[in-house]
């Protein structure tokens, strides 16, 4: 008898421990709230290099630490939300060097068309420069890569990788928050 109250009891107890959800449809998975810092930016110029652009507070800049000798890299880490800008600036010597440049920045971002859904490419362009702001969607390494050029003496290419392998859902409200960075990035920009 005493075994019949435990298990009546037991079942009572897990048909009402239940009654969160009364539709009984169960919940979809969902992702962690992001807070996102203040937009605030600061204007960086840097040293040895021939521009100057504005980047987030939340953000730092490193020298990258694989550059080559003719080239000046570096690095702006978005720590909050692993993501990484890399930004690589050559001078241009003749119209053969920019035409290489431009190829091989093309290359880098359809090296991504096999796993890509979609490249979208968004022109900029100012009176001081022009260029390609690419947006990459599916399962890439990156997902937004650009250029910009004077076509005469700077070249400067950025390309976004996040630190661990993405969910293109999961990631989709930070990649707009950084590709706002980006763009803003772009805007400020000043050859020195």
């Amino acid at each position: 008898m005493p075994k019949i109250k435990i298990l009546t009891a037991f079942f009572l107890l897990l048909l009402f421990s239940c009654g969160n959800n009364e539709s009984g449809i169960p919940r979809p998975r969902g992702f962690e709230r992001i807070n996102f810092p203040e937009k605030d930016f600061k204007r960086v110029a840097l040293e040895n290099c021939h521009y100057s652009f504005e980047m987030p507070a939340y953000a730092e800049l490193k020298l990258d630490p694989y550059p080559s000798a003719e080239e000046c890299w570096y690095n702006v880490y978005y720590k909050p939300f692993g993501a990484t800008l890399h930004l690589s600036y050559r001078s241009i010597s003749d119209r053969k060097d920019l035409f290489k440049l431009l190829n091989d920045s093309r290359e880098m971002v359809f090296k991504h068309v096999m796993r890509a859904d979609q490249i979208v490419e968004n022109y900029v362009s100012t009176d001081k420069f022009h260029g390609i702001f690419y947006e990459l969607d599916g399962s890439t390494a990156t997902n937004a890569q650009f250029y910009v050029t004077d076509s005469t003496e700077h070249f400067l290419r950025g390309s976004l990788y996040f630190d661990v392998k993405t969910n293109q859902d999961s990631i989709a409200p930070v990649l707009k928050f950084l590709k706002a960075d980006m763009l803003h990035l772009i805007e400020t920009l000043h050859w020195e």
